[in-house]
């Protein structure tokens, strides 16, 4: 499992034009599942990220974590992170796990947040998305579990 994590000012989803969901200060997560992914890796991933310490303390260190500064987190369901971009100038998505496993697991992973009284928005599995978002730093991690 493969999230590209930006720590955000805000951010929000727009489907077929309109506002689909959007938070304040907090993170977007972009969550690829990849073959061979199980609850456990959502369960890990999810903890990881609930208490990465990526947001400034007073001292201005990255010292405190989503939890310790009451942010947002959105997700949104990612299949191209999982593409191989190696050979060729064609990804491929061989490693992509299949729609259903991969739906299936996206939505574990935002019940594992949603358990942890993390106000937790997302986008919509499989649908065109438009994504926007304020960048705070910039603040990009890529974590795998």
């Amino acid at each position: 499992m493969k999230a590209l994590i930006q720590r955000v000012k805000k951010a929000s989803v727009t489907i077929d034009g309109g506002l689909y969901s959007s938070i304040g200060n907090g993170l977007l997560v972009f969550l690829g599942v990849v073959k061979g992914d199980e609850k456990q890796n959502a369960e890990l991933l999810a903890q990881k990220l609930l208490k990465l310490r990526i947001f400034e303390d007073e001292n201005e260190k990255m010292n405190r974590s989503l939890l310790d500064v009451g942010g947002e987190m959105l997700v949104v369901s990612q299949f191209t992170l999982c593409g191989d971009c190696k050979k060729g100038t064609c990804p491929s998505f061989d490693k992509s796990a299949p729609p259903e496993i991969a739906n299936e697991l996206y939505e574990y992973f935002v019940t594992q947040i949603k358990s942890s009284n993390v106000p937790c928005k997302t986008g919509k599995f499989g649908a065109m998305m438009e994504v926007e978002l304020i960048n705070d730093g910039p603040v990009t991690f890529m974590v795998e579990k």
